[in-house]
């Protein structure tokens, strides 16, 4: 079926239907929210029937490239390999959204550095296939590898694998990252007298999954030192499987694992096991770190003359659940030191041997107030008594993360699967590949949005205009309004709070929240959210005392049903159901309530 694109808007396009429905549903004479109605699909009324035709036979996939494009959607390009092959040294500065196949084999002595490989860009997606496989005396560097990126998905499966002699140096691996996709597969894999570092992988990152593979396995004579794992990461899902596997007189290092991180789930596999005549050292694991799920399988099994020492296991703020399954079992000839381990659960298969020393096995300490306030950021919450003509207050960072979308009209999300039984037919339609980003985004908000309503919430996921208005009218009844805080000006800077109005007079209300969810097409998680009061207050510059946005607030008045370790008390130093949490509403999210 060919797509026939015609310029323009007419009466019949998806802007101008949803117009006219909002007219016929808010039965009251306020303006239409611009905000919203910018949201409607830009698909022109030819453009939109031909693609709803498209999603009625199942064929959206054919067309994906033009639909994503005249439609606004959030879809990831496919790189084309790239083969280029350098066999002179190479510096280079800035590389970008490309496959990279093949850098460095077999190359002797010289120097090859990488300074910046997709840095800052907005949904990267990479993948760096091989580097310095089979080199011999040759010296690489990677400074900076995809830092500051947003929905990142990157793939490194193979660095100085087979190298002989020279070093190897891996400074920066997707640092402050949003919401990552990360697979690094071999680093040094049976490289031989050669030195290896790498400085930080994924420090401050937030949300989405990582794997490491492999590091250093069936080494000779290579000292690899790791000094920076996730630390600083918030919510993170982490595996590294394999550390320094089968190394021969390697000296291995692990300075930092996880720590101060925030609800990280960590699986670390194997690190060490039959390796010879060597050492193995692992600083700190998940220090400082709040709450989360750890798991350590086997540290220095089976080695062989090895000398091994753990000096610190989880000293956390809040304990998480802890599993330590194996270490030192059937290890031959060494010294093994374990000094600190802090947390309250299993610590199973502990070599007991003469030469064992095990210092300190402790009950992790609570600490609050100040110091847990690093994993959230400066007035993200704050209590309703903030809310006073007057007071200066931080307002964090209110910018909206998720990739630019847009909504479908009706009539396409009317015939697109939308449902975990279904997850096969939209993986065709937006031709996400098994365990690609893709997939896992769209299983997440497939996840959230058939996730069973909480005591007292009335949910529903929407991806029309159409659908939200419903939504909203059928909580809140016909005669509705729609705010969100008017622009970024106050963001992530100290403010002061102006004129303040409470809608509805200021009293206890029912208000239905509006939040993207990160879907190929714009997805809101909308939910009824009773006992609230809701607020509209000029914001100021506190030096000029100039007006410079006017911010949506919502106080939340019961509490009783959130978690103890919502990051709302861990900001505000109480508990659920003794204190009410307010919050702006950031942007391009939204708030319903009755016309005043």
């Amino acid at each position: 079926m060919q797509v026939i694109h015609i310029a323009g808007d007419n009466p019949f396009s998806p802007k101008a239907y949803s117009m006219r429905y909002w007219n016929r549903e808010i039965h009251n004479n306020l303006p239409q929210p611009n905000f919203l109605l910018s949201k409607a699909s830009p698909l022109s009324a030819v453009d939109a029937a031909n693609y709803a035709a498209l999603a009625a036979q199942n064929s959206l996939s054919t067309h994906l490239s033009s639909f994503c494009s005249s439609a606004n959607l959030f879809c990831f390009p496919d790189l084309a390999a790239n083969l280029e092959n350098h066999d002179t040294d190479s510096n280079f500065v800035s590389y970008l959204d490309r496959n990279f196949t093949n850098y460095g084999t077999d190359r002797n002595s010289g120097v090859d550095s990488f300074k910046n490989y997709s840095e800052g860009d907005n949904l990267p997606i990479d993948s760096f296939s091989r580097y310095s496989r089979d080199s011999v005396g040759h010296k690489d560097e990677f400074s900076n590898y995809a830092s500051d990126g947003n929905i990142v998905d990157q793939s490194f499966h193979s660095y100085a694998g087979g190298a002989n002699a020279g070093a190897g140096e891996f400074n920066n691996y997707n640092q402050g990252v949003n919401d990552p996709n990360l697979r690094f597969t071999s680093y040094a894999q049976e490289a031989n007298g050669r030195d290896h570092s790498f400085t930080s992988y994924t420090g401050q990152t937030n949300a989405g999954s990582e794997t490491f593979t492999t590091y250093g396995k069936n080494g000779n004579g290579t000292p690899n030192d790791f000094s920076s794992y996730g630390e600083g990461s918030n919510a993170i899902d982490s595996n590294f499987n394999n550390y320094g596997e089968n190394g021969k007189q390697d000296n291995d290092t692990f300075t930092s694992y996880g720590s101060n991180g925030n609800v990280p789930e960590n699986n670390f596999n194997n690190y060490g096991a039959q390796a010879s005549s060597g050492s193995e050292t692992f600083t700190s694991y998940r220090e400082q770190a709040n709450v989360g799920d750890d798991s350590f399988q086997s540290y220095g099994k089976k080695s062989d003359s090895e000398k091994i020492d753990f000096a610190n296991y989880g000293q956390s703020f809040h304990n998480g659940t802890d599993k330590f399954s194996s270490y030192g079992a059937g290890a031959k000839g060494e010294v093994v030191g374990f000094k600190i381990y802090a947390l309250n659960t299993t610590f199973k298969d502990y070599k007991d041997q003469n030469a064992t020393t095990f210092t300190q096995y402790t009950e992790a300490e609570m600490v609050s107030g100040s110091l847990v306030n690093k994993w959230v950021e400066p007035g993200k919450f704050f209590r309703e008594s903030m809310l006073k003509e007057g007071k200066v207050m931080p307002m964090p960072d209110i910018k909206d993360k998720m990739p630019k979308r847009s909504f479908l009209p009706r009539a396409i999300v009317s015939k697109l699967p939308f449902s975990t039984s279904k997850l096969a037919e939209i993986k065709q339609t937006f031709l996400a590949r098994d365990n690609s980003t893709m997939e896992r985004i769209i299983k997440d908000a497939l996840s959230e949005c058939e996730r069973a309503p909480s005591a007292g919430e009335t949910k529903h996921c929407v991806a029309s205009i159409e659908d939200m208005i419903d939504f909203a009218s059928s909580v809140l009844g016909g005669n509705v309004v729609v705010r969100t805080t008017e622009n970024l000006n106050g963001s992530k800077q100290e403010i002061m709070i102006g004129s303040v109005k409470g809608i509805n007079g200021g009293r206890v209300t029912k208000s239905v929240s509006c939040h993207q969810s990160l879907y190929p097409y714009l997805l809101y998680y909308c939910h009824s959210v009773p006992r609230v009061r809701v607020y509209g207050a000029d914001i100021l510059d506190p030096d000029t005392k100039a007006k410079i946005n006017h911010g949506v607030a919502i106080c939340h008045l019961d509490t009783k049903a959130w978690s103890p370790t919502h990051g709302a008390f861990l900001a505000l130093g109480s508990s659920p159901g003794q204190i009410e949490v307010c919050h702006w509403i950031f942007e391009n999210d939204m708030a319903w309530t009755m016309a005043d």
